[in-house]
């Protein structure tokens, strides 16, 4: 049975979306204006585009650029084996305390807001001892808040599968290997796959964490775009945003098709 919506709350709706998604299609619209500065429509133009694949822009740009993407790919591959063998260690014949402790532990870093994880990290190094900041630690940083958000993609889909395969590849004299390689993982392919592009995601647009760990040659995209402010926007800031943008929703709504369970026919 569909039930009419009230016309008040469809412009409630409307309205809500308005305001969360006009800025970002105002930042894509002045990214094609050819006025340098201000925000006054001077006329179409791609030529801030042309300069950030050209290189003839703001040099600080292309290094940033590939700070954030080397940073992004290495703590993607290292949280992504690490959160998925986390989820795999939670199938593990924990009692029910131990099991909510580590459920809780892992759950963490998700709930904990981002400046106290940052805190966390820079209190960490300096009882530790450990060297300045730099590209090490932002990297430190990424991994530990992106392990938990790939665990919990990847846990879920392991409950989904359930445990009645696990258990018939055993009473047909299968090994523990085997049944990793042959009955879990195949099927943890797509939740693997997604909790990466959840994790490439969060650090490409992770500003707290890098700010606090970033060194002075390892400024990020997001460092990049904060410092710009101060200075005033530059054009090409506009359209490096639209970029990230498009980039973002293109691996969320990846990550959120892979992470769907199929329906069985």
């Amino acid at each position: 049975m569909n039930m009419r919506v009230p016309a008040s709350l469809r412009l409630i709706g409307w309205a809500t979306l308005g305001f969360i998604y006009l800025p970002l299609v105002m930042v894509a619209v002045f990214s094609f204006n050819s006025a340098r500065q201000g925000y006054v429509w001077q006329g179409f133009s791609t030529i801030w585009y042309q300069q950030l694949f050209t290189g003839t822009g703001d040099p600080k740009i292309p290094t940033a650029a590939f700070n954030t993407l080397s940073l992004a790919v290495i703590s993607t591959i290292i949280s992504t084996a690490l959160g998925t063998g986390l989820a795999l260690a939670l199938r593990a014949p924990w009692t029910r305390l131990q099991r909510h402790l580590v459920e809780s532990t892992v759950l963490l870093p998700v709930v904990v807001p981002d400046i106290i994880l940052a805190a966390c990290l820079v209190a960490l190094r300096q009882a530790a001892g450990f060297p300045g900041f730099g590209m090490g630690s932002m990297l430190a940083g990424h991994v530990t808040l992106q392990i938990s958000f790939v665990a919990l993609v990847v846990h879920t889909r392991l409950v989904a599968i359930g445990d009645y395969q696990e258990e018939a590849a055993r009473d047909l004299y299968a090994s523990s290997g085997y049944v990793l390689r042959r009955v879990l993982l195949p099927q943890l392919v797509p939740a693997i796959v997604a909790g990466a592009m959840l994790a490439f995601t969060l650090s490409i647009d992770d500003y707290v964490i890098s700010h606090f760990t970033a060194g002075p040659v390892s400024q990020t995209l997001p460092l990049f775009i904060k410092d710009s402010l101060r200075r005033g926007l530059r054009p090409e800031v506009h359209a490096l945003s639209t970029l990230i943008l498009l980039a973002t929703v293109v691996l969320v709504l990846i990550s959120l098709a892979l992470s769907k369970p199929k329906e069985s026919t």
